[in-house]
């Protein structure tokens, strides 16, 4: 399989997929491994573990303001320089996050660290996408997907190991070899092709100011809102307004200004339109389903995080496993339908879990993970083969571009809406189950009586006794409402799922077989 300079292909296209790979699993697998070191890095640097979250929230505004610019930094600074220095920035910053004394200056590295990184994502898509031929690019989406998707999946595990083996500065340290290896192998097999060049035109500086202000405020509010109860915060509030203004105003100027930093007229086309609602929808969804796992493992079914990081992993072996196949499958088929059937085994799987119950085996809960991650993996490499089959090379950074802040915006309120609705939904259920526990329940009677005798057994007075049952007896019921939080929201999120499916009838099939060039518009 031969490839040119012109094409932005080395001779082999799978040593550019090694080349761009191991940057990009790096930066998304750091979205995730610093999640269950918060209390350790929150205690060795003497903050709150609300404190602490700014080390993620800094690192995901940082990367959603970088993401919609990344194709016009490339077109600026070339892409092979771009990936160059981000890369080699983020590597250093990883060390510089692992040595931080204090708090704000770990922020402020992974906000350098976010910022870099976001280029990763769109630029080794761009790329991969470029260096095979439209009939086996499904199969290059299978290995980026890999990536991709296993890295939040498998972050939490190897954060876990790192922290409780070595120390929280190590899920920051063991960056140092990957960086270095991904910038040798960038340096060896990636080239601009020749559509790459330095823009004379005028740089949108308010373009690209509007655009941090409004990414940079509504990721912030997604990440804090339900830490800081919404609307009722005067801070959530100033920033969705912020945010809305500010993209409002964005995309008002990107739309009439002659040489916009984000074009948007890749919008016309139905399919990739199409594509890009459904991977926001299908974002919010498994990044959704993704945070809860971990709560529902440790809190209520009582697993040490080992054993959470054992039962969910495999989600990510499914994924894995299903992916390849995926990407051959690809050439063989119309993709639109493996993305239908990805999308219907994902919700099985998710209502699956709204059937859970305080007693589920260890068994089960592997079953249901295997089965969630068979329909993500049949999920990614569809769409996104499908999405960018009709974008011209020329614009496939910009397309990519959007496409993945899509993408992570969709993450971002996917986890906000989840942690939301399990707070709301415990509090109704609280409220509904606490009503049928009361003086006149002759089975609530009963078990406060068995309670307050065990409790007078362990040498409790009358009184005390009788206080530790009600505690104990509200303890449960909160505890069955925190259970149908969790049954109420998989099956919400299971609907979803369901409801979009109609949105694959509107995308066009690529064109079976090998082609010569890039689809024009439709």
């Amino acid at each position: 399989m031969s490839a040119s300079r012109d094409s932005g292909r080395a001779e082999n296209p799978w040593l550019i997929t090694l080349a761009v790979m191991a940057g990009t699993f790096m930066v998304v697998l750091d979205t995730t491994v610093v999640n269950v070191a918060l209390p350790h890095i929150a205690g060795s640097l003497s903050a709150t573990i609300d404190e602490a979250t700014w080390a993620l929230t800094s690192y995901l505004a940082a990367n959603a303001i970088v993401l919609p610019i990344t194709g016009w930094l490339a077109n600026f600074f070339g892409r092979r320089r771009l990936m160059l220095v981000a890369i080699t920035t983020f590597t250093a910053a990883s060390v510089l996050c692992g040595l931080a004394p204090t708090l704000p200056i770990l922020i402020f590295f992974r906000v350098v660290q976010g910022a870099t990184g976001g280029v990763m994502q769109p630029l080794s898509q761009a790329i991969m996408l470029e260096a095979f031929p439209p009939h086996e690019r499904g199969q290059a989406m299978a290995v980026w997907g890999m990536g991709i998707v296993a890295a939040p999946i498998f972050g939490p595990v190897l954060g876990g190991w790192l922290t409780d083996t070595y120390s929280w500065r190590w899920i920051f340290y063991i960056n140092l070899p990957v960086g270095v290896l991904s910038v040798m192998a960038i340096r060896a097999f990636i080239h601009d092709p020749s559509y790459i060049k330095r823009s004379s035109a005028k740089i949108d500086t308010w373009g690209i100011g509007l655009l941090a202000v409004g990414i940079g405020a509504l990721q912030i509010a997604l990440d804090k809102g339900q830490e800081e109860d919404w609307f009722s915060s005067r801070l959530i509030t100033t920033l969705l307004v912020v945010a809305a203004v500010g993209l409002a105003a964005f995309l008002m100027r990107e739309l009439v200004i002659r040489d916009p930093v984000v074009d948007l007229r890749v919008f016309r086309l139905r399919t990739y339109s199409a594509g890009v609602v459904l991977i926001a929808l299908m974002g919010l969804v498994m990044y959704g389903a993704l945070v809860m796992g971990p709560v529902l493992f440790q809190t209520l079914l009582g697993y040490s995080p080992l054993q959470a990081g054992l039962v969910m992993s495999p989600r990510g072996i499914g994924t894995v496993l299903v992916m390849p196949v995926v990407g051959l499958l690809i050439a063989r088929t119309d993709p639109r339908g493996l993305l239908a059937a990805g999308l219907l085994i994902a919700a099985g799987s998710l209502f699956w879990f709204g059937h859970l119950n305080l007693d589920v085996g260890f068994a089960n809960i592997v079953g249901m993970q295997l089965l969630q991650g068979i329909g993500f993996g049949l999920l990614f490499v569809p769409l996104t083969t499908v999405t960018m089959d009709p974008i011209p090379k020329e614009r496939m950074g910009n397309a990519t571009s959007l496409f993945n802040l899509v993408r992570n915006i969709g993450g971002s309120c996917g986890i906000a809406t989840v942690e939301t609705m399990l707070t709301r939904f415990q509090q109704a259920q609280t409220n509904i189950l606490g009503a049928h526990v009361d003086a006149y329940s002759m089975p609530s009677r009963t078990l406060m009586h068995g309670l307050a005798s065990r409790m007078a057994a362990g040498g409790a007075d009358a009184s005390s006794a009788a206080g530790q049952a009600l505690r104990a007896m509200f303890a449960v019921v909160e505890r069955q409402a925190a259970m149908l939080s969790f049954v109420n929201t998989y099956r919400i999120l299971g609907i979803v799922f369901l409801a979009i499916i109609p949105l694959v009838l509107l995308m066009r099939r690529p064109a079976p077989g090998p082609r010569s060039g890039a689809a024009v518009s439709e």
